[in-house]
């Protein structure tokens, strides 16, 4: 007797139900569904609330800590043109973080119920619904949890002065990859390299979800071999 496959109720809250998809699950999540309106997450409201964040919330929340971790590292002696350069540094950190996450993590093959729901909760819906404004960048809640190995690193690689400035640069660079990544769907970029950058990101939801991981920039790529290979060009008739 053949199982009857699962089918995914979108008029129901989602988190629950896409576990049950098994194997067909990496198939159903890389079948985007254009809407600017969001589906249900969770029955529960206050489980819901935590789902949704407006893009704004980042940089209001995380430039204010940036700034206090620079200071710190100033205020233990560094100049600040010192500062300055580790901040650049955390900024490039970040980039490399930002690859690793998104091809090793947030594209991880899953089949089981759990970790089906898992993925779906970091990454999945973004894929599935690429144009939901109110959950493409990360909640507060869960950025924060994700600088606690961060911060640990940069403390076990350099000293204690460096390190606030080193780890506000990386936090600056998330702040710029979770700003860069909303405007690359729902901004309208008019300048070329802006434009290009859209195209690539694009080119990832739509085309090849297996190559071109980075969000702010094409460098990782480049260095580990992900590059996607560039669109056909459109011939005039």
């Amino acid at each position: 007797m053949v199982a009857e496959r699962f089918t995914v109720d979108l008029n129901k809250p989602l988190v629950f139900q896409v576990g049950h998809l098994g194997e067909d699950y990496e198939e159903w999540v890389h079948q985007p569904i254009m809407s600017k309106e969001g589906p249900r997450f969770f029955e529960n409201d206050f489980l819901e609330m935590f789902t949704c964040t407006k893009w704004w919330v980042i940089p209001v929340v995380w430039i204010p800590v940036v700034c206090w971790l620079v200071i710190k590292s100033v205020h233990m002696g560094h100049t600040v043109s010192q500062a300055a350069l580790m901040v650049v540094g955390g900024v490039l950190l970040w980039t490399l973080i930002e690859y690793t996450l998104h091809r090793f993590l947030f594209h991880i093959k899953t089949s089981s119920y759990w970790t089906n729901t898992l993925h779906y909760l970091i990454h999945g819906c973004h894929h599935k619904h690429p144009m939901d404004g109110l959950r493409l960048v990360f909640p507060p809640a869960a950025t924060a949890i994700l600088c606690v190995p961060i911060w640990s690193l940069i403390r076990l690689l350099s000293t204690p002065s460096t390190a606030p400035a080193i780890f506000g640069g990386g936090l600056l660079g998330y702040v710029m990859y979770d700003c860069t990544h909303y405007y690359l769907h729902h901004g309208q970029p008019s300048k070329v390299p802006a434009r290009n950058l859209k195209k690539y990101h694009l080119n990832h939801h739509y085309r090849m979800q297996n190559r071109g991981f980075g969000i702010t920039s094409s460098l990782w790529d480049i260095v580990f071999g992900t590059l996607p290979p560039p669109m056909p060009s459109r011939k005039s008739s």
